[in-house]
């Protein structure tokens, strides 16, 4: 009886000894997917990474973190069949007593060191997070399984990446500037060449073909005063300038989003911290999610298809940007009507038709308003930390409309660019969601709407 009472004292000890390890596990949440984004956009910002680059980044990344949560959250299917060329990635059965939401984590950041230039600089944080784990009663055994899940899934997300041509774009000629009239040039201060020219050669993640959006052509150069061109040439002249109201300066600066802006410091032209374009909408992503409470794998989810959505708006504007290869209103207004007039923001290194801005938040905006609703109200904050106050929104494509005419008040675009961008942009963000949500509806997954 003694020998009875004994063994089962320790049956029942081991059993709680088991139940405090096993309740030991990390908690995530959205705010630390937004965390890693912020952590490569800092990582962007110092390597200057250019808007459409900087999306190609992001999605991949957030790729790497969602397929994880793929493969352990029955609510959310893989993205294998959806995205173009997307291979089955495996998942490592002879690994066990892992976090997965610790992986998807990881498998972020994992992928990120690799493909961002200065990405080990990611290393410092990513082994600060598993010493606060550790320190917070984590075991050293369940971090490790985590990480080694994390590995060998970005590795197969990487091997994606690298067949998507993007290393090819080096060995195509360097661009050199049409010599016609109404051609883009380069722009001062800094008359950098033009970003990414061969961008539309890469594999997009959902476009059928990198032209299936092609907007309409724009209004052809004239120096006729009757002329469309002319008229919208005059249009930014006259709204673009310094001559703005206080409200549409700051509009025009909170979407600036220029990473190739110069300050004059004495006699040096020194660059100014500013993020792109696709990490401002992540920044919304991560304070949307938050303010909506969605748990782990949705926001996971939410990242990914909005930086699907940013890297397939690149690509069909980048396509459209090398084929009219539009001037620039600061080089047309100088040389056809005011030789000393300026634009209120620095002009980015590209052709001018279609607006990259225009495209790449309106598509974000159809994405945000499928997950999180219409009329869904927030402070973005995403600049406060670059100098500009926050600004309140009452809709995700309000947001998004803002964005785009900021391109008028800043003197960098004309308003057809702005137009004609947004409704590509809204044509590519419908079919990234067709794409997935059908895609997910045909797995036997619900498709997450709401």
């Amino acid at each position: 009886m003694k020998n009875r009472v004994l063994f089962s004292l320790a049956i029942l000890l081991l059993l709680i000894g088991c139940k405090e390890k096993a309740e030991v596990q990390p908690q995530f949440s959205s705010r630390q997917i937004s965390e890693v984004i912020a952590r490569m956009t800092d990582i962007m910002v110092h390597d200057v990474t250019n808007p459409p680059l900087a999306g190609r980044f992001f999605s991949y990344a957030c790729l790497a973190g969602y397929e994880v949560v793929a493969q352990n959250d029955t609510a959310y299917s893989s993205m294998h069949g959806v995205l173009n060329g997307y291979p089955q990635i495996e998942k490592p059965d002879t690994i066990s007593g892992y976090s997965y939401e610790l992986s998807a984590i990881l498998a972020m950041l994992e992928t990120a060191k690799k493909m961002q230039p200065s990405g080990t600089m990611l290393e410092e944080y990513q082994q600060q997070l598993l010493d606060s784990l550790k320190a917070g009663g984590v075991s050293e055994a369940l971090l490790t399984n985590s990480l080694n899940y994390a590995v060998v899934v970005s590795k197969q997300i990487l091997a994606y990446a690298k067949a998507d041509k993007y290393n090819q774009i080096s060995n195509y000629p360097r661009y050199t500037p049409l010599e016609e009239e109404g051609s883009w040039y380069p722009t001062p201060p800094g008359f950098f060449a033009p970003v990414e020219p061969y961008f539309n050669t890469i594999r997009a993640f959902t476009l059928d073909d990198n032209a299936q959006f092609k907007p309409a052509p724009p209004a052809a150069f004239s120096t006729n005063k009757d002329s469309d061109f002319y008229r919208l040439l005059m249009e930014t002249y006259e709204k673009g300038g310094t001559k703005l109201s206080e409200e549409e300066r700051l509009i025009a600066s909170f979407w600036d989003c220029n990473p190739f802006a110069l300050q004059d410091n004495g006699h040096l032209m020194v660059g100014a911290k500013k993020i792109s374009p696709g990490a401002h909408w992540l920044g919304i992503t991560g304070i949307a999610c938050e303010k909506a409470g969605v748990d782990f794998s949705k926001a996971m989810k939410i990242n990914t298809v909005v930086s699907v959505s940013l890297m397939d708006g690149f690509v069909a504007c980048w396509d459209e940007k090398f084929r009219s290869h539009r001037i620039r209103p600061e080089t047309a207004i100088r040389k056809h009507i005011d030789p000393n007039w300026q634009p209120l923001l620095q002009t980015p290194p590209f052709p001018e038709y279609l607006s990259g801005h225009s495209t790449i938040s309106s598509a974000a905006a159809v994405v945000l308003t499928h997950y999180l609703g219409d009329n869904f109200e927030y402070v973005d904050t995403v600049e406060v930390r670059f100098g500009l106050p926050s600004r309140k929104f009452t809709s995700f494509q309000q947001a998004a409309i803002e964005a785009g005419i900021s391109r008028l008040y800043g003197g960098i675009h004309y308003m057809d660019a702005i137009d004609n961008g947004r409704t590509q942009g809204l044509q590519v963000g419908e079919w990234v969601l067709r794409r997935v949500e059908k895609s997910a509806a045909a797995s036997g997954v619900v498709a997450d709407n709401h």
